[in-house]
């Protein structure tokens, strides 16, 4: 199967909440977060537990374990070669509704008008 192409979600604003999310974390967990980016690129749809899992209403959650803390990006695919990441948390055991919700709003927002809702570095 081909690299899926990863874009991150972009608010009417202009605001990337994943890149804000992931510019405070901690370096590690980032450099982290990065290297399950890059496995979601090169393996797409094929990618399973324990580095991803099917939440939910289309959304699909990247798994980052490091020193005890739980970090998730949650992504939707947009088509067969497309994954948007629109959500980024710290959990303790099951993610929260209210973050699935959340990235299921940006989601339908996404499907709306995915111009306006893709981030591209100037």
């Amino acid at each position: 199967m081909p690299r899926i192409h990863v874009v991150f979600y972009q608010e009417e604003d202009g605001a990337v909440p994943v890149l804000e999310w992931l510019d405070a974390l901690p370096h590690k967990a980032q450099d982290k977060c990065r290297v399950k980016i890059e496995r979601l690129h090169e393996l797409g749809h094929e990618l399973r537990r324990p580095e991803a899992d099917y939440l939910r209403d289309g959304i699909y959650e990247l798994r980052v374990g490091l020193q005890g803390m739980n970090y998730r990006l949650l992504y939707f695919f947009h088509g067969k070669l497309a994954a948007v990441l629109a959500h980024g948390l710290v959990k303790e055991r099951a993610v929260p509704a209210r973050d699935i919700e959340e990235a299921v709003r940006r989601k339908h927002k996404f499907e709306h008008s995915p111009e306006q809702h893709t981030y591209r570095e100037a």
